[in-house]
């Protein structure tokens, strides 16, 4: 009987030490697999603050590539099983699809397979993520005045010139969580980028970025201290061109210099055929852009950015190919614009990364994407962004990592940090342009690019914030 009962007894501990062992694998495969970091339900990326969950409706935002027109808004491609909708639910949710995964023969110019990383969420040197954190009310805003920055701020860009008549969305100041963010001030920007170079490539969302330090710097006035230095850069108009392929401008005082290059894709364009004004133009997805190439060497301070030109119609109407390796390329995953957007963003930081070592004073930033707030529709599908009320859809971000997977996997284990602006960015539909623009068709809305002064104001306090917190940009 007592052998029986002993039998029992270790048969049943036997049984428990297995399940322990069991649900430990479980638990560190989950932590260590991103495949199964899909399956989280999406609620888990943009966490509310309680008093906000009640009222808040879902803004669910693809990871399918959207692209400006003409007309300075913006068209997207949606797949089948890809949805933009709003419905009222109990918490705000970001949904990022996830990029297709490429066979082991496709990876970076580094030879790295990166779709197989988890993602984190890059610190500053003084471990504060500034993307965790709340929006708050500053009535010592705005930074600059969106009436007298006419030298560099885009008309179709100044709400101020329009016929808005709202402005609560300029009263709002981002507070991180737990950790103090240095208040922007001219003089303390432009002693420490004293001889030094910030350069801002990528799409119109980037210009916007440059637009907005512009006139951060020069609080909105036309300044004799500003020298357009564009020619050392060849930043000039192109024969029978309308405008060059960026700007570039020098405050003598401190010898800082601040430009934007457009380069929508992060890669290298090039014509196919010369010689041929309607040729097709081929674009390298593992090659960096010739700008970067040329001019790197100058920079101090880089910030890189991409995403909304990733679309089937605009690589049609640009007469862009994909290349890879100096051919077309023929890899069939690669050729799907999600997988392709992502191999790139991760080429880009990749060489980025490679060359630090040859550039010890470049401090490398990649920026998240800026989140769409269409609702009901597309752009060209009555889709609109009429609110008004700030912080309608919350306040607070609570999460730890970034809500753009495709960044966050780029710069992990790089010298490039993460420029983390999607959540908060997230919480602003409000400061969109909507339908206030002076080029809008009428019933067509603009909800990609920001009013200036606004959010993009956040994005460069942010990277003050960065520079700030570093020795290397005293090197």
């Amino acid at each position: 009987m007592r052998a029986g009962f002993s039998m029992f007894k270790s048969t049943a501990f036997s049984l428990l030490l297995i399940v322990l062992v069991c649900a430990t694998v479980l638990v560190w495969a989950w932590q260590r697999t991103p495949l199964l970091t899909a399956f989280l339900p999406p609620n888990s990326l943009l966490q509310l603050s309680p008093e906000a969950k009640d009222k808040q409706p879902v803004l669910t935002v693809g990871r399918s590539g959207t692209a400006e027109t003409s007309t300075g808004l913006v068209e997207v491609e949606v797949r089948p099983d890809q949805k933009i909708e709003t419905n009222l639910k109990t918490d705000v949710q970001i949904t990022e699809f996830a990029p297709p995964e490429l066979s082991e023969n496709t990876s970076s110019s580094t030879g790295k397979n990166q779709y197989n990383e988890n993602i984190t969420m890059h610190m500053d040197d003084q471990g504060c993520n500034y993307g965790k954190g709340k929006w708050v009310l500053d009535n010592s805003r705005p930074l600059y005045s969106g009436f007298h920055c006419n030298p560099w701020l885009s008309h179709m860009w100044a709400c101020r010139l329009m016929q808005r008549k709202d402005f609560a969305y300029e009263k709002l100041r981002w507070q991180p969580k737990n950790c103090q963010m240095e208040d922007f001030e001219v003089s303390k920007f432009l002693e420490r980028m004293r001889d030094k170079t910030l350069a801002f490539v990528g799409d119109s969302l980037g210009r916007q970025q440059f637009q907005s330090l512009m006139c951060m710097i020069t609080g909105g006035k036309k300044s004799h201290d500003v020298i357009d230095v564009g020619k050392e850069y060849g930043l000039v108009i192109p024969h029978g061109g309308t405008r060059p392929n960026g700007w570039a401008y020098r405050f003598s005082s401190t010898n800082t210099t601040v430009l934007y290059y457009w380069s929508s894709c992060l890669c290298d364009l090039e014509p196919i055929n010369t010689t041929n004004p309607a040729t097709d133009y081929a674009m390298h997805l593992d090659r960096p852009p010739g700008f970067l190439r040329q001019f790197l060497h100058k920079l101090d301070v880089l910030v890189l950015n991409t995403g909304h030109h990733w679309n089937r119609g605009k690589l049609k109407a640009n007469r862009w190919v994909m290349y890879m390796g100096g051919m077309p390329n023929t890899n069939r995953r690669l050729a799907m614009i999600g997988a392709a957007k992502n191999f790139t963003i991760h080429s880009i930081v990749n060489w980025v990364n490679s060359q630090l070592p040859k550039h010890p004073h470049l401090k490398a930033f990649y920026r998240s994407i800026s989140p769409r707030h269409f609702v009901n529709g597309d752009w060209n599908t009555g889709g609109s962004c009429d609110n008004t009320t700030p912080m309608s859809v919350g306040k607070e971000v609570l999460q730890d990592e970034s809500s753009d997977y495709s960044a966050g996997n780029a710069v992990k284990g790089t010298g490039v940090k993460l420029l983390d602006i999607t959540a908060l960015s997230q919480l602003r539909d409000e400061g969109h342009i909507s339908h206030y623009s002076i080029r809008a068709t009428k019933g067509v809305h603009d909800c990609l690019h920001w009013c200036l002064p606004g959010v993009p104001d956040t994005w460069n306090e942010i990277l003050f914030a960065h520079i700030s917190s570093t020795s290397v940009i005293n090197s």
